[in-house]
């Protein structure tokens, strides 16, 4: 690994790092916070959405504020894999800056776009390297995102209990399947197969798969996606059909955008502070 970038902050220290990664079988950008002391009790991994690399939430969020009182560190990997011998698209909702946590079956992605794989397998250990500790000894993590990062993160988690003890979301895609751009990119990347779409689809994976624990969900009610392809209701009756204590916030007046993240973000924060530490 590689540091590419420091900056002390809040106490604690931003640090953005380069890897080769194995995983995605390209050089890999992610940052992390880490808090004074430079042993978190816990650590909060965070998902962007369309179009984001690391950098969005690092700089828009205000997340490493809300970390710091809670001695948490706050991860922040790339949203995909990158680079000239990486496959793209033209749409903003495919191919690079779009990974959608997936791991794709279906060229030309299959070589390189497997960011649930990366986020779950290869990143845990990078995050224990740069913390100075072995990955046995690991803090409880928990995982949180935004739209597309909603997305992974309520799929990740209910797919790696294991791994992941705590969830939240802000404005997920609620159902890939039902969802327009779920709808686009599913069969792109893992072609046909209807049932390896039902498990990248959240409110799918709440009967299927469960979750032991709560959730918590902010969205705003004026966020131009929501109709299409957020569908928050669709997360809902499936929590409640499921009996998973899902708590779904409606914000009326706000968007999709960076302020409706960090309007709501130290909220997440301690969400998840709170259950880690349990």
């Amino acid at each position: 690994m590689q540091t590419i970038a420091e900056t002390q902050m809040m106490g604690g220290t931003h640090r953005v790092i380069r890897h080769d990664s194995t995983i995605t079988q390209c050089s890999m950008d992610w940052a992390i916070f880490i808090p004074e002391g430079g042993r978190p009790d816990s650590v909060l991994i965070y998902l962007s959405g369309l179009t984001c690399t690391w950098e969005n939430a690092a700089t828009k969020a205000g997340a490493q504020a809300a970390a710091a009182t809670h001695n948490m560190a706050i991860v922040f990997p790339d949203t995909s894999p990158r680079g000239d011998n990486v496959a793209d698209s033209p749409d903003y909702w495919l191919g690079q800056g779009a990974g959608f946590y997936l791991t794709a079956t279906v060229a030309p992605w299959a070589p390189h776009f497997a960011m649930d794989r990366y986020v779950t397998e290869e990143l845990p250990a990078l995050i224990a390297a740069t913390l100075g500790i072995d990955s046995t000894d690991m803090p409880a993590m928990g995982v949180t995102g935004h739209s597309m990062g909603g997305h992974g993160a309520l799929t990740l988690a209910m797919k790696h209990p294991h791994l992941f003890r705590s969830v939240s979301a802000f404005a997920p895609i609620s159902a890939a399947t039902e969802s327009g751009w779920g709808q686009n990119v599913l069969p792109a990347y893992l072609g046909d197969d209807n049932a390896a779409h039902l498990e990248h689809d959240a409110a799918a994976l709440m009967a299927t798969r469960g979750w032991d624990g709560d959730i918590l969900v902010d969205q705003g009610l004026a966020d131009s996606f929501l109709d299409e392809h957020l569908k928050p209701h669709l997360l809902a009756k499936a929590a409640e059909d499921t009996g998973i204590p899902l708590t779904l916030r409606q914000h009326p007046g706000y968007d999709h955008s960076y302020y409706f993240v960090a309007s709501f973000m130290a909220d997440h924060v301690a969400f998840h502070a709170n259950r880690l530490a349990a």
